[in-house]
């Protein structure tokens, strides 16, 4: 394949098109396939039986969004996805990472929640297993789908409890970023950034299915955003923080600081105490879910950026003022205004943790 990377990737899988659309920004030369044609290559370069794997020129087999982002952009640095504030750039990233995880809570609820999404994707999924199937063959294919991955959804934590949170967060992020995008067509300005990918990975997704896509299309600055990242251009500079701030602190408040952070913290707490289950007060309401073990690895990853951004001025006012720092220092240092409140109750077919906040993985996962 000379010099072409591989983009080894699904059209449903949201860390898929997350990836694609970064080699499309960047203008690396690249062929996307499926899994089922690239057959042998993605056998022999997947450590584990997901998508996106990139396989480079050289043939080194690369998986999961963020690293395969992190990993090209010393490569590919222009044009660049970091902001030059460092502030900003922090901010990027946490928005990239929230993207990520709780991002993909409301695509994966919203696909396979209701009948006439899941049928929906059903014969989406159906119809990239093979071609020529007959409309019968192809029906039938659809309803196995269904039935295989409506049992998953407790993969992102998505039960009769958590939807109507899962599906509130997504309305009411969808608003803000419809607030957010007035007279800019990126997350941080005229360039797309590292949220923009996160993010836009599960929201595109999202769109494809009826439910979610009428949600969307009230949105009209959003969905000519989605469109946009598409094939992102540059079409100007990153703005200033002082300029963002006004319309992205209040995603970072409602739903970084007062969903995803404590979120993420009890699902930590939970592994390491070896739980299998865990309940955490969010804006109020009670979330219960099995622990999502890939998160704490991307967590400590999230904290490493922090350790090391941590110093930069103003921006532990921003986590103040947004109520994401104490979580995040309460998650790494073990220390805050009011120290996690850990319970648990083991029985052999239950253990329940609870953390009192102050204040994948999916099948179509790898990040």
């Amino acid at each position: 394949m000379g010099d072409l990377y591989r983009v080894i990737g699904a059209e449903e899988s949201p860390y898929s098109v997350k990836v694609r659309t970064y080699f499309r920004y960047k203008g690396i030369p690249h062929r996307w396939m499926g899994r089922a044609a690239a057959g042998d290559l993605y056998q022999r370069h997947a450590r584990v039986p997901l998508v996106p794997l990139v396989v480079t020129p050289d043939d080194r087999g690369i998986q999961d969004s963020t690293p395969i982002i992190e990993a090209l952009e010393p490569e590919f640095p222009e044009p660049g996805i970091h902001p030059d504030e460092p502030l900003a750039a922090f901010v990027s990233a946490l928005l990239e990472e929230f993207g990520d995880e709780w991002g993909n809570k409301w695509m994966f609820h919203f696909r396979w929640a209701r009948e006439v999404d899941q049928i929906a994707c059903g014969r989406r999924l159906a119809a990239n297993m093979g071609g020529g199937l007959r409309v019968e063959e192809l029906e039938a294919a659809a309803r196995t789908v269904v039935e295989r991955m409506v049992n998953r959804v407790w993969f992102v934590g998505s039960n009769a409890v958590t939807a109507p949170q899962i599906e509130q967060s997504f309305e009411d992020a969808i608003g803000i970023l419809e607030r957010h995008l007035v007279g800019r067509p990126y997350l941080f300005g005229g360039r797309p950034a590292f949220a923009d990918f996160g993010l836009w990975g599960q929201i595109y997704n999202a769109r494809r299915d009826p439910t979610p896509a009428a949600i969307v299309a009230t949105a009209p600055r959003v969905n000519q955003w989605i469109d946009r990242m598409l094939l992102p251009t540059v079409e100007g500079e990153f703005e200033p923080w002082s300029a963002l701030a006004p319309t992205l602190l209040p995603l970072l408040a409602d739903q970084v600081g007062a969903l995803f952070l404590p979120w993420s913290a009890a699902n930590a707490a939970a592994i390491a105490a070896g739980d299998e289950e865990f309940t955490v007060s969010l804006k109020g309401n009670g979330w219960t879910q099995k622990p999502q073990k890939y998160h704490a690895r991307s967590l400590a990853a999230l904290k490493a950026k922090y350790e090391a951004a941590k110093e930069t001025p103003g921006l532990r006012d921003v986590l103040a003022e947004t109520g994401c720092l104490e979580v995040l220092e309460r998650a790494m240092y073990g220390r805050g205004l009011s120290p996690p409140v850990l319970t648990a109750c083991r029985t052999p077919a239950r253990a329940t943790t609870s953390v009192a906040p102050t204040g994948r993985a999916s099948p179509w996962r790898a990040r």
